[in-house]
């Protein structure tokens, strides 16, 4: 009961004008990024981080990390909506969750069923949208005070976990995401030590005393990251678009999808629960499932419905469960959470067990946002979706432009340094010759965010214990902890070295 009291005032914040005008803008945006190839939901809301923080520069910090943040969510669910078109119309996937669609959503599209697809993907994914809000109305705040009995050194181990996650199962090779993640770590100490004063890593530079900036990072190595790989390798979709058609589907085709997006739905949200397993894994796990499940396997990969609505629905039910642990544990379980993640800590707004009771606004404000966000998203995609498959026709002269942009001005505004230009610009570059290499950036990202706040549970936790190191296997939760995040890497090591294929989440 008290979940609904929150809720309604939660809608209260989400519907104030200022909120409701962000939510429709990241949901807009959100959709285009989704649609337009190279251009995922981390590039996407790494871009928008400075316009918001410009946009909202005159309002009080609670109320500007709310309207952020409303517009941050809105852009990450809206490019998992919108991310189906490119891969029912061109065969070209708009970002790695959608893969799956393009198997069976692209051969309706030859058979004159583009329109019905693109339908299905929109019902699919409001279905799991919405499934995915009730469960995180639901089970935030017992999560939350469950969170808050964690000592210092389960705190510590619980990220530690949370890095062992993404990182184990992030890119084709662990011991590269491992690299990334050691040098995030080795970035985060970058600065001025807040206990002792003692610069670390600074090299004589006092523009990094204060740290690494996460925005210049993040910017840098996700939108310009994009850039130049697109400049560099002329990497962008040029497919034969094929004709939308009509848009309802038949009732048929709403029968045949109903038990599918249902079980994609269920299956996405509780996979986005655990870290590391992001949308992508989710709509694979849906699509073979779905093709077990199935009287008719044949027609699977020849156009079937089902092989549709299942993985469309199960990696909006994933973005939707991975906003849980970041919320509730200050956990990120996949790349897109991380920056919003560091898009609130850029607010002094901690993720994480203390944010239901410090910040009821922020958090409330922006599970009621996600509600209406999805309704607000049926309504774009269902009508307007032959003027958003017109959106791929964009062609990259125009767009790369309007990217590298808004990343400098929006970078500048914020920042007004010009040495964090030149950082967010070798980063970017760097981000290009390393995801070249097959070097993961999400590990690095996240480390780089998590770096701090685990060194300082750390020290607490020292401090607490008198230097013992035995309590991080003497507290129970916190052996828990690194006992999962120590099968966590071995699991997937074990199944490679046995021939085993292993799923994992390309791209972040």
């Amino acid at each position: 009961m008290d979940a609904l009291q929150f809720l309604v005032q939660g809608l209260s914040v989400a519907l104030e004008p200022l909120n409701l005008f962000f939510a429709f803008f990241g949901c807009l945006i959100g959709t285009l990024v989704g649609v337009l190839p190279g251009i995922g939901p981390i590039s996407g809301v790494a871009l928008l981080i400075p316009v918001t923080a410009t946009l909202t520069s005159g309002l009080p910090t609670e109320q500007a990390a709310t309207s952020s943040i409303i517009l941050l969510a809105g852009v990450y669910y809206g490019a998992m909506y919108g991310g189906s078109t490119t891969a029912i119309l061109i065969n070209t996937p708009g970002e790695n969750s959608s893969v799956c669609t393009t198997l069976d959503g692209y051969q309706m599209a030859k058979q004159g069923r583009a329109g019905a697809a693109l339908a299905v993907c929109a019902i699919g994914s409001f279905a799991a949208g919405l499934i995915a809000c009730i469960g995180l109305v639901f089970m935030a705040v017992p999560l939350a005070e469950f969170a808050l009995k964690f000592s210092p050194a389960g705190q510590f181990s619980l990220m530690i976990l949370g890095l062992c996650a993404l990182s184990s199962l992030a890119g084709k090779s662990q011991i590269k995401a491992f690299i990334m993640t050691t040098l995030g770590l080795i970035l985060s100490t970058v600065g001025v030590d807040p206990i002792s004063g003692v610069a670390r890593l600074t090299f004589g530079y006092s523009e990094l005393y204060s740290g690494i900036e996460f925005l210049t990072m993040a910017v840098g190595m996700f939108a310009l990251g994009e850039v130049f790989k697109t400049i560099l390798t002329n990497d962008y979709a040029t497919g034969e678009l094929i004709k939308v058609g009509k848009v309802m589907p038949t009732r048929q085709d709403l029968k045949d999808s109903a038990v599918p997006i249902l079980r994609g739905s269920l299956l996405g949200f509780f996979q986005g629960l655990i870290p590391g397993c992001g949308a992508t894994l989710s709509s694979f796990m849906a699509y073979t499932v779905e093709k077990k499940l199935s009287k008719n396997k044949a027609n699977f990969g020849k156009g079937a419905i089902e092989g549709v609505a299942a993985p469309e629905a199960a990696n909006n039910g994933a973005a939707g469960g991975a906003m849980i642990p970041l919320l509730t544990l200050g956990i990120p379980g996949t790349g897109t959470t991380a920056v919003l993640m560091g898009a609130l800590i850029m607010f002094n707004i901690t993720p994480g067990p203390l944010l239901f009771q410090d910040h009821p606004q922020v958090a409330w404000g922006l599970i009621a946002s996600m509600i209406v966000g999805n309704f607000m998203l049926l309504i774009l995609n269902l009508p307007l979706v032959k003027v958003f498959a017109k959106v791929i026709e964009t062609p990259p002269k125009y767009l790369i432009p309007g990217i590298v942009a808004i990343s400098v001005f929006g970078v500048y505004a914020v920042q007004v340094s010009v040495f964090n230009l030149f950082l967010m610009i070798g980063s970017g570059l760097a981000a290009y010759y390393l995801a070249k290499n097959d070097y993961p950036i999400a590990p690095l990202v996240l480390s780089l965010i998590l770096g701090p706040m685990i060194e300082n549970n750390l020290r607490r936790a020292m401090n607490l214990y008198n230097g013992d190191y035995s309590m991080f296997v003497r507290d129970p939760i916190s052996l828990i902890f690194l006992m999962i995040a120590v099968l966590w890497v071995a699991i997937p090591a074990v199944m490679k070295l046995r021939g085993k294929k292993v799923i994992v989440e390309e791209g972040v």
